[in-house]
């Protein structure tokens, strides 16, 4: 971006339809989708839906009133921080440069006039800030029309980015666009001259992020069905399981979708979370609704596939996890529990979808372990926030002061965890499945390490993810896995 726009934008128009004309000293800014990569009808409505769950009740019947009126409805309602939202550097550096050339800048949008006056106080850039007032919408022709009656056909320039500023683009004496549309750009270029400002990439990109496909890792516990009965090489099975983890994968990248769009201010207000595809803006906003739609309409398509209790096992799963988005994470220990339920549903999904039974010895590891590696997660986020200095932990329940309780939590379910491997080695049920089972004794010492690790890495803040995704990615983990296969194949062999 060139650090002299009213130059710029001079040489860029001096061959264009507006040559002769002055260029214009007033700087009209759009907000969503310009100077915010974002949009702030979808973070009023997230943030308003995230602390009240009738939210898209009441926006409906707004809605049939006018746009007007649900934004007015929805900036009521909501509390979005405006000082952490993703505004564009490019399209900031350019109202200062203009700014700097003695020109006026006024924001001017379809935002609530509300939210527009907060954003106007904390960017400190703008001489006049205009916004809808809950009877007109500031957007389109009625922002056209207003820019005429406020400053006079073509004696402004106006800052847009989408087809619907086509009208107030016609009526300015000069069009910045920020736009990879060849469309808009020419729609613009049509009736004034013009600039151009490159907008980020990525946005497809910060979608499939956002979609967090390596958090899939976790729905690999359907295979523990099969691999357990030692079926791993029944194909029939083996695709019944496959299909479940697709469905699985679909499911809860919904979720962590809508996880993700009720959590923006909290992830905002985060170190590492604020790099999320929907806090940062690298990912519409605006399509986070309609892509959590189409995943869960072919996740639940699959599931339908594997039989009528599998498709009600993820719709359990589903429930519980929205449940836990919108509310349940807000209470410790309960969200603990829900985390470790959520856990142990896959691996109980798994027998549904291959029909294999669940042992009583397996769904008791499952329970143990996986409340531990829930505990740690928050384990990690408490040892953060103390390093932060921070008093509580947004959006959860936990205060650090609760640090040391929740990581006896974490250690000690994940010692009964290995208890219960202990005493299933024990078992009969052992000798009557594998030719050695003393191998198996193996297992055990290498679980006791990996747990405690897990633990211990939490526990001095190196713990930056889900712990299953940890162990996907750290070579420590993954050499324990290869360890505890070895012990499971030995006690195979006849």
């Amino acid at each position: 971006m060139t650090a002299d726009p009213m130059n710029a934008i001079e040489a860029e128009s001096s061959t264009g339809p507006a040559a002769s004309r002055t260029l214009p000293r007033v700087l009209a800014v759009d907000l969503d989708g310009t100077l915010l990569r974002s949009n702030m009808l979808h973070e009023t409505f997230w943030s308003a839906f995230a602390s009240d769950w009738r939210t898209p009740f009441g926006a409906a019947a707004r809605l049939g009133k006018g746009k007007a009126q649900l934004k007015a409805y929805l900036a009521e309602r909501s509390s979005v921080d405006v000082s952490v939202l993703p505004y564009d550097d490019e399209v900031i550096a350019f109202i200062r440069a203009w700014r700097e050339q003695g020109g006026q800048v006024a924001l001017v949008t379809a935002t609530d006039q509300r939210l527009a006056d907060g954003i106007g106080a904390h960017l400190g850039l703008f001489d006049e800030v205009f916004g809808s007032d809950g009877v007109r919408n500031l957007k389109g022709p009625n922002k056209a029309a207003f820019l005429v009656e406020r400053y006079g056909a073509g004696n402004y320039a106006y800052v847009g980015d989408t087809h619907a500023d086509h009208e107030v683009w016609r009526q300015s004496g000069h069009a910045v666009v920020k736009s990879r549309s060849g469309r808009v750009r020419a729609r613009a270029q049509a009736h004034a001259s013009s600039h151009a400002i490159e907008p980020p990439a990525g946005s497809a990109l910060g979608l499939i992020k956002a979609l967090r496909p390596h958090q899939w890792a976790k729905n690999v516990l359907v295979f523990l069905a099969i691999a357990g009965a030692h079926k791993l090489l029944d194909l029939d099975l083996l695709s019944r399981a496959v299909a479940a983890f697709v469905a699985f994968s679909l499911v809860a990248s919904s979720v962590y979708l809508v996880n993700d769009l009720l959590d923006l201010s909290a992830d905002r207000a985060h170190a590492r979370k604020r790099k999320r595809p929907f806090a940062s803006g690298a990912a519409a906003i605006e399509l986070g609704l309609p892509v959590t739609v189409l995943l869960l309409v072919a996740g639940f398509a699959v599931a339908a596939l594997l039989g009528p209790m599998f498709l009600l096992t993820i719709g359990i799963y589903f429930v519980a996890t929205t449940a836990y988005s919108l509310s349940l994470k807000r209470y410790p220990i309960i969200d603990i529990c829900v985390l470790a339920g959520l856990y142990t549903i896959r691996v109980l999904a798994g027998g549904v979808a291959t029909g294999l039974p669940i042992s009583v010895w397996l769904l008791a590891f499952s329970l143990f372990i996986f409340f531990s590696l829930a505990a740690v997660k928050r384990q990690a986020e408490l040892v953060d926030a103390v390093k932060a200095g921070k008093l509580t932990i947004h959006g959860r329940g936990y205060h650090p002061e609760d640090l040391e309780l929740v990581s006896q939590l974490a250690t000690g379910s994940g010692l009964v965890s290995v208890l219960v491997m202990t005493l299933y080695l024990s078992s009969d049920a052992v000798t009557r499945i594998y030719h050695r089972p003393e191998a198996l004794w193996g297992v055990t010492p290498v679980l006791l390490f990996w747990i405690s690790r897990v633990v211990f890495k939490a526990h001095r803040g190196e713990m930056h993810d889900d712990p299953i995704v940890f162990a996907a990615k750290d070579k420590v983990s993954m050499i324990c896995g290869v360890l505890v296969l070895g012990f499971a194949i030995a006690a195979t062999i006849p």
